[in-house]
């Protein structure tokens, strides 16, 4: 396993290693090409996440950013500044709370451009991928995706950004780099994902939406 980062994990005391890559045996080459990827995300139908024990969940969206790089299909990430209340310290896609009257395009767009100055303009919108929930942070979360014809040069935000990373898929489904790990939890088992990559670990509901991603670009 790759070295990761110093996020700290919180693992609950009951807990058991998880099961292999879903995409283990498939042909890695789809994640090479921009086209592709962004042809299987437009294709599929998000679904919304069940709200009936966190009704009070605030709507948040996320950009998730694609172009094609020199190794393939890379996609936008950023490390939340240490100082934040929640999430701190931990990988992220650009994204935030949904403003009153703001589409959530809208909202992953702009907390896109506050976060890493990202030039949205040049962003073409192409898909969702499923909705998810985050307790600690109260929020339900719409992952936006977008693809760039190059690779952006950004500038972290000090006020919510340490830094900006640009990651290869094919990065991610490195076997040193993919875990899951099952979490016994009050609301019962959870699948939990990490990436673990030479200097950062990517987990949370950040990793679930990077799997849903791979899952989704590698599916036959």
């Amino acid at each position: 396993m790759r070295t990761g980062g110093q996020q700290k994990i919180p693992r609950p005391s009951q807990w058991e290693k998880g099961s292999v890559a879903p995409w283990t045996g498939r042909d890695f080459a789809p994640l090479q090409s921009l086209e592709h990827v962004v042809a299987r995300i437009a294709a599929h139908t998000p679904q919304v996440a069940e709200t009936e024990f966190m009704p009070e969940a605030r709507a948040s969206a996320v950009l998730v950013n694609l172009y094609q790089g020199e190794s393939g299909v890379e996609v936008v990430l950023t490390k939340r500044a240490s100082h934040l209340k929640n999430h701190k310290g931990e990988i992220a896609f650009p994204g935030g709370r949904v403003e009153p009257d703001e589409q959530v395009h809208a909202a992953a767009l702009r907390e896109a451009v506050e976060e890493v100055a990202l030039p949205a303009h040049d962003v073409t919108l192409v898909g969702e991928l499923d909705h998810l929930l985050t307790i600690v942070s109260n929020s339900y979360i719409v992952p936006i995706v977008g693809m760039m014809p190059y690779k952006p040069t950004l500038i972290a935000s000090a006020d919510e950004v340490d830094r900006v990373l640009h990651v290869p898929l094919h990065e991610l489904v490195r076997s040193d780099t993919y875990a899951s790990e099952v979490w016994e939890t009050p609301m019962g088992s959870r699948n939990i994902y990490m990436y673990h990559l030479d200097d950062e670990t990517i987990w949370g509901a950040t990793a679930r939406v990077l799997t849903q991603l791979l899952h989704i670009s590698l599916s036959v």
